[in-house]
């Protein structure tokens, strides 16, 4: 008797309930479609879930965006260093060259595959400028120790907090904490989606302002207020060669609706880890790094390593999950790995052991909202399969 075979489990879905969808329909009927009164929402609502007046919240259109934006305002140019972790994307590193910067690439801690905090103090010289940590898969990164270093040398700190909501370190939501600024991404994968999009949170009125105007084309005013005003308020200047990196109403809409389930969404997450982590304690692989009691991981990603000595290897056993109908991925391939770095900063992967090891047995299995409870032991039947029996 023969059986149909299960449907492909993708690696990462989104989860777009019937209110997201009516609101984006509201937005396309409302005639305003671009940056708007929902992109202003947004931004406020981003801040009261933050829980902290004092910062402000500026929508985007990605990530990568945020980070440049943060860059330039703190005024990162020809000359400066700016370090940051091997393992992470690209965008983490590429937007210091933006700017004409060079990086500095360090290796992580194997304990929580973050960046590793006394790797960054032996990197710093006389031109460095600021630090970006990343908060690896949703774990919050030694902050306490990397302020310190930058308040020690007179740096700046931008969060690369691409995985990290909502993520908490000593109880403080990621984005509340002492750094210049913070970035948080809106990607289809990401624990919250706007299709794409991301928001720059700071408290300095200055990075603010700065990164306001240069998010528009480098206007010196909000272009909503001047198209909605009700008298002739057509005057504009540019003040700079700006960008063009605002989030649409659209992906606002999306927003509004994602962030008021960003904590539910959390919560699942958390679940199926819990699920994963109970399944996977008898399996020859070594567990993603779990967060200290009463802190909040996002769990954006579920990575685990191969442990020392499996019997088949990384690539094999991500071949057995494809052939069973199981997506997974690999994050990342390290930064010094990649032919722009790699080349241009003359990288070696021995600089690096203990990205390059996670790397070489690292692979991110399924883990999203709309996940059964089936699923997770269908992929760790999957992986038994391939990694014991």
């Amino acid at each position: 008797m023969s059986t149909e075979p299960l449907p492909f489990l993708p690696f990462a879905l989104p989860e777009i309930g019937e209110e997201e969808i009516a609101e984006v329909v509201d937005t396309l009927r409302s005639g305003w479609v671009t940056t708007g009164p929902k992109a202003k929402r947004f931004e406020a609502m981003f801040t009261e879930f933050l829980g902290d007046a004092s910062l402000q919240s500026i929508a985007v259109n990605s990530a990568t965006a945020g980070l440049h934006l943060a860059l330039e305002a703190l005024g990162v140019g020809p000359g400066d260093e700016v370090i940051t972790t091997t393992h992470t994307f690209t965008a983490s590193a590429e937007v210091a060259r933006y700017l004409g910067a060079d990086v500095k690439l360090v290796d992580i801690d194997p304990a929580t595959l973050c960046i590793d905090p006394t790797k960054i103090e032996a990197a710093i010289t006389p031109r460095t400028k600021c630090i970006i940590p990343v908060h690896y898969g949703g774990l919050a990164c030694d902050m306490v120790a990397i302020l310190a270093i930058a308040k020690k040398h007179g740096l700046k700190v931008v969060e690369d907090a691409a995985h990290a909501l909502p993520t908490t370190l000593k109880g403080e939501l990621i984005g509340t904490l002492q750094s210049d600024a913070t970035v948080f991404s809106f990607y289809a994968n990401k624990t919250m989606t706007t299709g794409e999009g991301g928001m720059l949170v700071t408290r300095d009125p200055e990075l603010a302002a700065r990164a306001k105007v240069m998010r528009l084309h480098g206007i010196s005013r909000d272009a909503f207020d001047r198209f909605t005003a009700k008298v002739p308020s057509w005057y504009y200047e540019i003040v700079a060669p700006g960008f063009k990196y605002n989030l649409t109403d659209i992906a606002a809409a999306l927003g509004l609706h994602q962030l008021g389930r960003a904590r539910g969404f959390q919560l699942r997450r958390a679940e199926l880890a819990a699920q994963y982590n109970a399944a996977l304690a008898e399996l020859p692989v070594v567990l993603p790094p779990q967060p200290p009691a009463g802190e909040l991981h996002s769990w954006h990603l579920y990575a685990i390593r191969l442990a020392e000595g499996t019997r088949i290897g990384r690539d094999a056993v991500i071949e057995a999950l494809f052939k069973d109908g199981i997506g997974c991925s690999v994050h990342y391939i390290p930064l010094h790995q990649q032919p722009y770095w790699r080349d241009r900063y003359q990288l070696r992967a021995e600089d690096f052991p203990q990205s390059q090891l996670a790397y070489e047995r690292m692979l991110s299995l399924p883990l999203y909202t709309r996940m059964t409870d089936a699923d997770v032991p269908r992929v760790v039947s999957s992986l038994r399969r391939a990694l014991v029996d």
